[in-house]
């Protein structure tokens, strides 16, 4: 599932939708939690490069569990679920965890974060410091901003404490 013979990540959407059944079964069932998921049909749903990714979606009454504290619970399985996998780290966004349309809200959220943070640089020339976020809710920002017109961006810091800052265009 790691590589193409060119270097390219590749996805095995068969194979990880084959193990991400495994891996859930036994954390569902060990965890104890009255939770239900289902592993959206890949070919449906598709990701930023044009190929298919996988999603997995939960329900059931433990739902408002996996979605307390950010979604902690929730972002938590999808990380093992990733190492379960042993995933290229170029394809960990291409396989997600939903629950309650989680994502699809935060992911409008964080764009509209974005236009706003934008719009306040242009507006006073002040730069502006989001709080640490994750890699892949960075990643999202920069793609929100990049070809923006007068701001660009760039992240700072290092671990967990890493942000994204957005700048004026003609700001070094």
């Amino acid at each position: 599932m790691k590589e193409h013979a060119q270097g390219e990540a590749r996805l095995d959407r068969e194979r990880a939708a084959t193990e991400l059944k495994r891996f859930l079964d036994l954390a569902v069932r060990e965890m104890g939690l009255a939770i239900e998921y289902e592993i959206v049909n890949p070919d449906s749903v598709a990701g930023g490069s044009g190929e298919k990714d996988v999603v997995v979606a939960f329900h059931g009454a433990d739902q408002d569990f996996l979605l307390e504290r950010d979604a902690e619970l929730l972002l938590a399985l999808e990380h093992v679920a990733h190492r379960w996998l042993r995933l290229d780290p170029r394809l960990h966004d291409r396989v997600r965890f939903d629950c309650g349309d989680y994502r699809t809200a935060r992911l409008a959220e964080l764009k509209l974060s974005a236009r706003v943070a934008a719009q306040r640089v242009r507006e006073t020339g002040e730069t502006f410091r989001f709080n640490p976020m994750s890699p892949r809710e960075r990643r999202l920002i920069h793609l929100e901003l990049n070809g923006a017109p007068g701001v660009r961006t760039a992240s700072e810091g290092a671990g967990d404490r890493r942000q994204l800052v957005v700048y004026p265009a003609n700001k070094k």
